[in-house]
């Protein structure tokens, strides 16, 4: 029985990667590339050394058939991810159930896929979750939208839904109870609202919001290859915020000058061991040598020790947030960070690239990395590797702590980004995750404004270079507040691209500063965002209409 059970086992993860690859494949012939790397993901969990082998020792140990035992081994998988603090980490148990149920189908002899023809046009997708499986059998052209009962902003539909440019709504626990095939849907993306049979004169009104979004859209792409100069000949770089190589195309089309924070956390996850050197290598080389793009700035891993339990004995963190993570981890394992470290600097002989360490809170912490920049700079030379003469290191200021001693890191550094997620977080003591508090997270708060002009102020003081990667960075209400501070860099998610370099292009220098300093004379963050969005709305009218309620 054991060694048939075991053979059943082996053929089904040969018949899943076979079923996968051919997928894959199909997905090549559409115009949805981003979800191909999940594919790639999939295949080699079906490879994974240690997902085959914890699955085959059930079997030979307790008895058990190659179902019982690969169910076991997903149990396995659940308690390692459950519980970690980081929804983009724990979200990828999805990614492992998928391939699970896979091998289940195939050990049952379930048929597999068969391409989904809708039938018609403008078809909203409504579903638990979706797998890659599930929209490479799609006649994607035909969909317009996307509402799940799970996932999140890293889930594959999310994911799909952006490299299509559609709205989706996803984690809604149960929309499925509430709607039927052949009800009418409107997927509001913007305000993640979902409406179920909506009345007629609601719906008139978002059939006319949908008709200006289109019209501006093709309006803001017209804009993507220009620069981001105003009239007064102000200019700033415009980056783009990726996680994904499969994302670099598209951020490309919207405008995209280089590449302002490549997140590097996505190497670390998926696999019970760690990514090697020359991981790391292969995959920074595809962003380095993008001949469309000025440069790749890679931020060094921001993950906490919650992250590796495997390979450390540790307490479970109370609030990993503010605990081992990012650059106090990498400072913590120096092994681990001296791979990556060798790899990014590797890759510096194949195009411009920058590294960003997360998280700095002193001057001890930058001057440590600074000196393990270095040791492995040696090492490599040493070892007759080809490298880059040097290379911008930067500091991802994202604590408030940080923000104070700016004049200080300045000194350490050849330029700054502010990452003001963390930044406004920490700064105003809100947890974004609690939803009974984020109506208090406020870019536009006085105290933030200060922090960030703090932070630019200290940087050109020291003839130091300034860029911004948070979501503010991408927002049309703050952009004229960050031209009146001179940043020289914004770096947004690509599809936002468009829309700042328009209104850059529209505005000049002196005006922005003469709205900073207005601004920053308010007490209290409502006057403030009052008083932005009132000039906004005069100033650009097209951009900024009222929401409808």
């Amino acid at each position: 029985m054991i060694p048939h059970e075991v053979e059943r086992f082996r053929n089904a993860l040969k018949e899943s990667t076979k079923q996968l690859l051919e997928l894959q494949e199909n997905l090549k012939k559409t115009k949805v590339t981003e979800p191909l790397y999940i594919i790639d993901v999939h295949v080699l969990l079906l490879s994974d050394k240690k997902f085959i082998n914890r699955t085959i020792k059930y079997i030979r140990r307790l008895g058990v058939n190659a179902e019982w035992a690969l169910r076991m081994t997903l149990d396995h998988y659940k308690q390692i991810f459950e519980g970690l603090e980081d929804v983009y980490i724990s979200g990828r148990i999805s990614d492992v159930q998928y391939v699970v149920q896979r091998v289940l189908r195939n050990l049952s002899g379930e048929k597999h896929e068969t391409v989904w023809d809708v039938g018609y046009d403008g078809v909203v997708i409504v579903s638990h979750d979706l797998s890659p499986a599930d929209t490479a059998q799609m006649k994607l052209d035909k969909i317009v939208g996307f509402a799940t009962d799970s996932g999140g902003r890293t889930s594959h539909t999310a994911i799909v839904a952006r490299s299509m440019e559609l709205p989706a709504v996803v984690g809604l626990d149960n929309v499925t109870r509430f709607v039927r095939t052949g009800d009418d849907i409107i997927v509001d993306g913007t305000s993640g609202l979902v409406v179920v049979n909506p009345y007629p004169d609601m719906l008139k009104r978002y059939e006319e919001k949908k008709r200006h979004y289109d019209d501006a859209k093709d309006e803001y792409l017209k804009y993507a290859k220009l620069p981001a100069q105003t009239m007064d000949h102000y200019q700033i770089g415009i980056g783009s915020n990726i996680e994904f190589i499969e994302e670099i195309p598209s951020a490309i089309t919207h405008g995209a000058e280089h590449i302002g924070l490549y997140r590097t956390e996505f190497l670390y996850i998926y696999r019970d061991d760690l990514p090697s050197e020359e991981d790391h290598f292969n995959n920074y080389r595809q962003v380095v040598t993008e001949k469309n793009l000025a440069w790749a700035t890679i931020r060094t891993f921001d993950l906490g020790g919650d992250k590796f339990t495997k390979y450390q004995k540790k307490d479970k963190e109370l609030n990993p947030q503010m605990g081992l993570r990012a650059i106090r981890f990498c400072l913590k394992e120096i092994e681990i960070f001296k791979t990556q470290l060798r790899a990014i600097w590797r890759v510096s002989a194949l195009g411009k690239v920058k590294i960003l360490f997360p998280m700095i809170s002193g001057i001890e912490e930058i001057r440590e990395a600074k000196r393990l920049m270095e040791e492995t700079r040696r090492e490599l030379v040493a070892e007759g590797v080809k490298i880059a003469d040097r290379m911008d290191i930067g500091a991802m200021i994202e604590v408030p702590a940080a923000a104070v001693i700016a004049d200080q890191l300045a000194q350490e550094v050849d330029y700054f980004s502010i990452g003001t997620n963390d930044l406004i977080q920490y700064a105003l003591a809100i947890d974004r995750s609690n939803e009974r508090v984020t109506y208090l997270y406020e870019p536009l708060h006085p105290a933030v404004l200060r922090l960030i002009k703090t932070i630019v102020d200290q940087a050109h003081h020291a003839n130091i270079r300034v860029a911004m990667c948070g979501e503010m960075a991408g927002d049309p209400l703050c952009c004229l507040i960050l031209l009146g501070m001179q940043l020289d860099e914004l770096s947004m998610n690509h599809l936002a691209i468009p829309r700042i370099k328009r209104i850059l292009q529209q505005s000049t220098l002196s005006e922005s500063r003469k709205l900073l300093e207005k601004a920053m004379s308010f007490n209290n963050a409502l006057e403030v965002r009052a008083y932005v969005q009132n000039y906004m709305n005069e100033r650009f009218p097209d951009e900024f209409q009222k929401k409808e309620t």
